[in-house]
């Protein structure tokens, strides 16, 4: 290794390009655009069901524009999806359930006179549209929670309507969010074992380990960093750390943070009974973002 004013109004564009001759050697084009609407996020305030808790909430908030700021507005719906990932109770498909709604009435205004709205949707809620049983919902598996947003004209705009240009930045409006399924942890000793395969320890990677809010990170020391390093040793291999959880923890989540060289980052996350939950090595080149790290509570 080495160390290395106010919002545009967004446009849903149909084109419809037409071309005329008005002299030789002239060319005029027409653009004709269909304006539509957005969510713009605003801010995901919470994204993680505990399906011990049918009470534990989604919650994001987010601000509509449409062609009359805001006139148009009807109603917000909120859909979800089950995402399965744990095989080991089988492939569930359940798709594009209503959940509820929320009447325009439910908005207020925001800072720059445009509707604003925290729209939430609890766990218990979800679990009921998708119309399936306990088992067939794991620790690590995702509800994809959509919008859709439904104008007085009769139009409705979601996740099949969002062009690229608003899903992503000023305009964020993607219409659609994760939430990851998680569990009441069970409490005691976690070890994480850590290795570099290069030998020079991790350059910005790391394991957070959030605890009902309150995070750590774990890594292998940096060679390069004299805060990690003091000692300044010249090879620097493994590392190992013991994560306490308390009785009575409500959230566990494990976030890995992109390293300059992940391929060369490696590690086993190990449950208080020392069941394996996670061995990532150097050709899983991890990508940065949660871990599907769970150990429910057994009750």
């Amino acid at each position: 290794m080495k160390n290395t004013f106010r919002i545009l109004f967004s446009l849903l564009i149909v084109f419809s390009i037409t071309s005329c001759q008005k002299e030789e050697g002239t060319i005029y084009e027409v653009l004709d655009y269909e304006t539509g609407a957005v969510l713009r996020t605003l801010s995901v305030n919470a994204a993680l069901f505990n399906n011990s808790i049918p009470t534990s909430e989604f919650s994001v908030t987010v601000e509509e524009q449409d062609a009359q700021d805001g006139g148009l507005l009807e109603s917000v719906d909120i859909y979800v999806s089950l995402r399965d990932l744990t095989s080991e109770n089988g492939t569930t498909v359940a798709v594009d359930k209503f959940v509820k709604s929320f009447d325009a009435s439910a908005f207020s205004t925001s800072p720059v006179g445009l509707p604003m709205a925290t729209l939430t949707s609890n766990f218990g809620e979800a679990f009921a549209a998708l119309g399936i049983s306990a088992d067939q919902v794991t620790a690590g598996d995702i509800f994809e929670m959509e919008l859709r947003l439904n104008l007085t004209d009769g139009r409705t705009f979601g996740k099949s309507s969002a062009a690229g240009i608003i899903t992503g930045g000023f305009f964020a409006s993607p219409f659609v969010y994760n939430a990851l399924i998680v569990c009441s942890p069970e409490p005691g000793t976690y070890h994480i074992d850590m290795r570099d395969s290069y030998g020079d320890g991790w350059q910005g990677g790391g394991i957070e380990v959030d605890i009902d809010g309150t995070v750590t990170k774990y890594k292998v020391p940096d060679e390069y960093s004299a805060e990690e390093n003091p000692g300044g040793l010249t090879v620097i291999t493994d590392a190992e750390a013991d994560v306490e959880v308390p009785s009575g923890t409500v959230s566990l989540t494990w976030t890995w943070i992109n390293d300059s060289y992940n391929s060369e980052c490696e590690f086993e996350i190990y449950s208080p009974y020392g069941d394996l939950l996670l061995q990532i090595t150097g050709d899983d080149n991890p990508s940065p973002g949660l871990l599907p790290v769970t150990f429910c509570l057994i009750n």
